[in-house]
């Protein structure tokens, strides 16, 4: 079994390398190519249930990198059950996994890349790469990457914020960019939906 701080460390660790990669590299690469970073900010009006929503997502965010933070410090212990090994080292698998994922997805989304969504924007639907299996990818992604940073500090605010984002980017796919994108393309995005999974391949069609 790792010690608590050194999986903590090896957390932030992680961490650190998916907000360089997934969010400063990224919007780097879009303002190079397109002159804009590619962040629209939180949908809706104050206290909508779009703006709650997206309020919750950056909550979760937080959570993710409290959750090793607190562990680093001996603030909070890992679950009991949870405290092995091999689960760690799954985790580090798992989070690494994420990252690479979450970068190809970003990639494979091109100029049409973003942070939320700017009704007044028509973006290119991409069909391609990891798009041809699910309309989320990097969703999945980052769900992925979560887990696996849950799995290297598993202690309740880790599990809590990965809960807490699944919720949140399921209902912010539902409320807001299934309905812009179903206004933005009409019915070639219906046909899209009908042939791809939401997250997961062949589930949750539309």
């Amino acid at each position: 079994m790792l010690r608590d701080t050194t999986a903590a460390d090896i957390a932030l660790a992680l961490l650190v390398v998916f907000s360089v990669l997934g969010f400063g590299w990224r919007s780097w690469l879009q303002h190079r190519r397109t002159g804009s970073a590619g962040f629209r900010g939180i949908s809706g009006p104050v206290g909508s249930p779009e703006w709650l929503v997206g309020f919750g997502f950056v909550v979760a965010l937080l959570a993710s990198v409290t959750a090793p933070i607190l562990q680093r410090f001996n603030l909070i212990e890992p679950i009991g059950v949870l405290r092995a090994i091999w689960l760690q080292i799954a985790g580090i698998v798992v989070a690494v996994a994420g990252i690479a994922a979450t970068v190809y997805a970003q990639l494979a989304m091109g100029d049409s890349w973003r942070i939320g969504v700017d009704e007044a924007e028509a973006t290119t639907l991409v069909q391609a790469g990891p798009f041809g299996l699910v309309s989320n990818p990097i969703y999945t992604a980052m769900f992925t990457f979560s887990l696996g940073i849950s799995l290297v500090t598993p202690n309740v605010v880790a599990f809590a914020g990965l809960i807490l984002l699944v919720t949140t980017i399921e209902l912010h796919v539902r409320l807001v960019e299934e309905p812009y994108l179903l206004r933005t393309h009409g019915d070639a995005y219906r046909a899209y939906t009908a042939k791809v999974g939401r997250f997961i391949p062949g589930v949750g069609r539309t």
